[in-house]
């Protein structure tokens, strides 16, 4: 009996799925690739597996990381906060992953006006270290914060440790000592590496409060009683015994942090992001993959980018916003190849910090470069963690886009 080409393809899929990872990495009876496990670091807004009414933010309905794990990828979710910058986020991945009570530093603290410690982590990876690599992956904001985690890892804080050397009493975290080659590869899916327009006309405040709001009306939860943590202990906004969501909600969103520059807000904007991209290096020992939505086509008649029939509801205006905007001053300058984007985050913006190394991923990968892959035409910014209803992306594609990005990373060489 001759099997047909599809039908071959098919069983050859299901047998990698089916198939252990350690079975999978092995060439004349010897173990390739490695075995790190995937650490999974959500964006803005987002939630841990216990919040939002049962709701996955790796998964919406469906769970990714259950996934992974069954198909012998171990990983992990991580839970930092949804709406801090980047730095007190990955300061909070850091001990989220290795165990401890989140230290932001003494001078960071100081600067920015909140308190230097928050809260203690027992570690879901205690045993990480240099030996015991991970791999990042980032959706949205959390490829930032990913990239962040790794400066700090690399060179730590000259400002902390300066603070140490005249008050040594007061200690030092680890993290911000440096000299650590813990991380093995850096993945993004939607990241704003350069910033979203939409951040800096000040959009996003009012965009956050909606997003969580129409989540956990997806959830099917009680708005009043919603499992939600904004996780802004550090600044005083720890929620309160008894307080209603809507009453919390209110609270954080009329705070004064929206007014500092250690928010999401400002590093979401394209000049925090560019300032981000100043101090943030791309390291020649990691490996950095990119990946980027595009959920918009083109107006044959005013050339702007129009959102396809497709993109989530909730970020259409979003969408028509970026797909128009320009600007030439202040820096940096927005002309039309800003406008392709994939609800929230432009295209151009997805690929690569700018001035950092970077190449077309063509199979031949390269550490110490950014390898962006070709753009996912039709998949917008939930598509890629399953939280939308896009007609040409279902559960197997999530499923299946997640398995080929884990395979790829474990094929890396250790």
């Amino acid at each position: 009996m001759v099997l047909s080409p599809c039908f071959v393809n098919a069983l050859s899929l299901a047998t990698l799925w089916t198939t252990p990872f350690a079975e999978i990495g092995k060439e004349n009876g010897q173990r390739i690739g490695n075995d790190y496990p995937l650490v999974l670091v959500h964006g803005l807004t987002g939630w841990g597996r216990d919040e939002m009414g049962g709701i996955k933010y790796w998964g919406g309905l469906k769970d990714v990381e259950r996934n992974l794990n069954e198909t012998g990828h171990r990983t992990f979710t991580a839970t930092v906060g949804p709406v801090s910058s980047n730095y007190d986020r990955a300061v909070e991945l850091y001990y989220y992953l290795k165990g401890g009570t989140v230290d932001y530093g003494a001078t960071h603290a100081e600067k920015y006006g909140h308190n230097r410690y928050g809260r203690t982590y027992p570690g879901i990876f205690s045993q990480w270290d240099h030996q015991h690599k991970i791999h990042l992956i980032g959706h949205s904001m959390g490829g930032q914060t990913a990239r962040t985690l790794v400066e700090l890892l690399k060179n730590g804080s000259e400002e902390e440790r300066k603070h140490y050397l005249k008050h040594p009493e007061e200690g030092i975290s680890p993290l911000f000592q440096g000299g650590k080659n813990w991380v093995h590869s850096v993945t993004t899916i939607g990241t704003p590496h350069n910033g979203s327009t939409f951040a800096d006309e000040q959009r996003i405040a009012p965009l956050i409060q909606e997003w969580i709001l129409k989540a956990a009306s997806l959830s099917g939860a009680k708005t009043e009683t919603l499992a939600y943590d904004y996780k802004l202990d550090h600044w005083g906004l720890k929620r309160n015994l008894g307080e209603s969501f809507l009453d919390y909600l209110d609270r954080v969103y009329h705070s004064s942090v929206w007014d500092s520059e250690d928010i999401s807000s400002h590093d979401l904007s394209t000049w925090g992001a560019a300032a981000i991209n100043q101090w943030v290096k791309t390291h020649p020992d990691v490996y950095y993959f990119s990946y980027t939505g595009k959920a918009t086509y083109q107006d044959p008649f005013t050339g702007k980018a129009i959102p396809k029939l497709s993109l989530h509801p909730l970020m259409r205006n979003s969408s028509l916003f970026i797909g128009s905007y320009k600007r030439n001053s202040p820096e940096p300058v927005i002309d039309e190849t800003w406008w392709p984007n994939d609800g929230i985050v432009s295209v151009i913006s997805s690929k690569y910090p700018f001035g950092h190394p970077y190449k077309r991923y063509d199979g031949d990968i390269e550490k110490g470069v950014w390898n962006y892959f070709p753009v996912h035409t039709g998949w917008d910014h939930f598509d890629f963690i399953g939280i939308g209803s896009a007609d040409n992306l279902g559960v197997k594609d999530l499923y299946r886009f997640f398995h080929e990005l884990a395979t790829n990373l474990h094929n890396l060489p250790s």
